[in-house]
């Protein structure tokens, strides 16, 4: 029996195919042979695996490997075989439906334009042509837009000041700067314009033809002293008695006095000189000089310094400071620094432009910063 199996095992050996020689690692450093290693790159790379032999017997396909198999079948298969596969369903009638009766969406108006300016339109009324029973009457208004006023005049007498923010008032080729700090006296019939920028709290003080003397015949500028703005404001007071009334009119009577400091600039009018006029009033900080400008209009520098004094009563120097200032006023009185204004206006320092303001104006720059 023995022997019987031992010869069908080797007829079975002689029937098998030679297995291939397995190749092995050189031996380690030690003699010992390397385990097998799976190099860079492959799966499993930098770990070390036992060697272990494949188990006898067929290879049978994993599912996995048999689905992808069919799916390979089919991608040989004519374009029809898409035609079995299942269809995305529709949307739902009733989405259609709705669809189709959403009412369509109007157009788009254009916004209307922002307002940016505005420009108010006042009468031209003589000296008491109607009739003002009261002798101080307070107004006060905070400009939402920058304002424009046509030539207009009163027939009563007028201080003008301002809150806050600055404004301008023209009369003829004179243009004042009005302010928290300065304010203006306007004779009743003086026909002026004027102008404020958006934010400028606006505030006026009309006094009687008939019952208040001007201070001046000209407009002139006043001193807004701590002391008369008080009263001022105090008029404004809408429940006060008829007797404190009298007595606050009477002090402000008594302390309204012209300033000798104003902020006025004459603008030239000559063919000469408003080219300069209009290049430096629209950008103060120009830096030509007198020289530059006789040698662009083709006329002496004595030329130029003559026509400005006859006009102005101003040399060409203090002119443009004087135009510097106005501009520097309306910058600080909207909350500028004074450094930004300085190199606004044409300085190349706050310390020279402070020389130059106290000089022109009388004051300091921050006097007309805001509080």
């Amino acid at each position: 029996m023995e022997g019987a199996r031992g010869e069908h095992v080797r007829s079975l050996e002689r029937l098998s195919p030679p297995a291939e020689p397995v190749a092995q690692d050189p031996p380690g450093r030690n003699g010992r042979p390397r385990a097998p290693f799976a190099g860079p790159g492959r799966r499993g790379a930098g770990v070390v695996r036992s060697a272990r032999p494949r188990p006898p017997g067929p290879v049978v396909e994993l599912p996995c490997r048999a689905t992808a198999a069919r799916w390979q079948a089919l991608r040989r298969q004519p374009l029809g075989w898409t035609d079995a596969l299942p269809v995305r369903p529709e949307r739902p009638p009733y989405a259609r439906e709705r669809t189709r009766l959403a009412p369509e969406r109007p157009p788009c108006e254009p916004a209307p334009p922002a307002v940016t300016s505005e420009t108010r339109t006042l009468p031209a009324l003589a000296p008491g042509s109607v009739e003002t029973p009261f002798v101080i009457q307070d107004y006060g208004e905070v400009v939402s837009h920058d304002t424009r006023w046509d030539a207009h005049s009163h027939p009563f007498h007028e201080l003008l000041w301002n809150e806050r923010g600055a404004s301008t008032a023209v009369v003829g080729e004179r243009v004042w700067m009005i302010t928290p700090a300065l304010g203006l006296w306007m004779p009743a019939g003086t026909l002026h314009t004027g102008s404020a920028s958006a934010g400028t709290r606006l505030r006026a003080s009309f006094f009687g033809f008939r019952t208040t003397a001007s201070i001046s015949d000209t407009p002139v500028a006043v001193e807004i002293t701590p002391l008369l703005r008080l009263l001022l404001e105090r008029l404004g007071e809408p429940a006060l008695a008829a007797a404190s009334r009298a007595a606050t009119e009477a002090l402000v009577l008594d302390v309204l006095i012209p300033s000798p400091r104003e902020l006025l600039v004459r603008v030239p009018s000559s063919a000469l000189l408003r080219p300069i006029a209009d290049a430096v009033r629209e950008d103060p900080a120009d830096q030509r000089t007198l020289t530059e400008w006789a040698a662009a209009l083709g006329v002496s520098a004595r030329t130029v310094t003559r026509a400005f004094t006859a006009e102005t009563g101003a040399g060409f120097a203090r002119w443009v400071a004087a135009v510097r200032a106005q501009h520097a006023i309306g910058l600080l009185a909207a909350g500028w620094d004074v450094e930004s204004v300085a190199e606004q206006v044409g300085y190349r320092s706050a310390s020279a432009f402070g020389a130059a303001f106290r000089r022109t104006t009388g004051l300091t720059p921050g006097s007309f910063c805001p509080e």
